[in-house]
């Protein structure tokens, strides 16, 4: 279980990206009600320096990097220059993960993960920006631009600045259960999650808030996941032709109306595997699947593993005891 976080960075610093793992972990909530435990969180560096960030502040790092020598989860932050990577990180990241601790980058902090070795042979993401060339530079890296964050075994990689908070709060689900990491979620005002295989960019990942007919038609739809939508039905809805509605819910949403309302089906189902003791079947009718066949297909189809197998998995340490 993770008690200990430490954040490895170099100039220059990305003060978002560094802030997600600082807001997250540096922050005690542990008196919040949420269960969320207090984390000895540090900030280390090869040799103790004033570090430059890109928004012209400057930041005071004390700590070298024996402070992540023990921490359960080392947190590579953005840098710079790749080829002036320190050995001594990359040392520390191998470090890391040969002693089982969790290892975690942040937009192109992945670059650290690949030059160390970590990332040959196994998935992992970064901002779209610099895929291609995280992919061109460690060939054996199996790169995957198009989603907001990865897990691989106990290395997480992340898409840029906000899918950092994502990572991290999967992270949390993954230690601690779902009720901790919404905890955290609603304290930092944030969607407690979005999964790890959406797509980093579609036209509007998010509808805007206020009172356009797709808007609350999407909102209609997940308090009506047990019922049957055709494409005919919702464009009624919305006063559209089925052609110009399934058009519009694909810009709207980046999906159409039977993949987006599967996926809603599917969160549900995880919520309700993570918070609740429902059976297989209960589980399967709550979330508007109906069958426990069903679910099954496409929540495997999903997520790449079964039910139970999530329950256990995303229940947490903390709901096991």
């Amino acid at each position: 279980m993770i008690t200990s976080v430490a954040v490895i960075v170099l100039p220059p610093l990305a003060v978002f990206e560094f802030s997600v793992a600082a807001e997250v972990f540096g922050i005690d909530r542990s008196g919040r009600g949420s269960g969320a435990p207090r984390f000895d969180f540090r900030v280390c560096t090869p040799e103790p320096v004033e570090i430059r960030l890109k928004t012209g502040l400057s930041l005071r790092v004390d700590q070298g990097l024996e402070a992540a020598a023990e921490a359960d989860l080392v947190i590579m932050a953005p840098y710079g220059n790749d080829e002036e990577l320190p050995e001594a990180v990359l040392d520390t990241l191998r470090a890391a993960h040969a002693r089982g601790a969790w290892v975690m980058s942040i937009c192109s902090g992945a670059f650290a993960l690949a030059k160390a070795g970590l990332l040959d042979g196994r998935r992992c993401t970064t901002h779209w920006h610099y895929s291609e060339q995280l992919a061109l530079r460690y060939p054996k890296a199996l790169v995957d631009e198009n989603v907001l964050y990865v897990q691989d075994g106990r290395i997480i990689t992340s898409a840029g600045t906000a899918a950092g908070i994502d990572a991290c709060l999967h992270l949390l689900r993954v230690e601690f259960g779902a009720k901790v990491a919404a905890g955290i979620a609603r304290d930092m005002v944030v969607p407690p999650h979005r999964d790890g295989g959406q797509a980093q960019y579609i036209d509007r990942p998010v509808p805007a808030c206020g009172s356009e007919p797709m808007e609350q038609l999407l909102q209609w739809m997940v308090r009506h996941l047990e019922e049957d939508h055709s494409v005919n039905g919702l464009a009624a809805r919305v006063h559209m032709s089925p052609r110009t509605f399934a058009r519009r819910f694909r810009s709207e949403t980046g999906a159409t109306p039977a993949a987006w309302l599967n996926s809603q089906r599917v969160l549900r189902a995880q919520e309700l595997l993570e918070s609740t003791d429902l059976n297989i079947d209960e589980v399967a009718r709550e979330s508007g699947f109906g069958h426990s066949v069903l679910l099954r297909h496409h929540f495997t189809r999903a997520l790449d593993t079964s039910p139970q197998s999530y329950r256990r998995t995303f229940r947490g340490q903390l709901a096991a005891v």
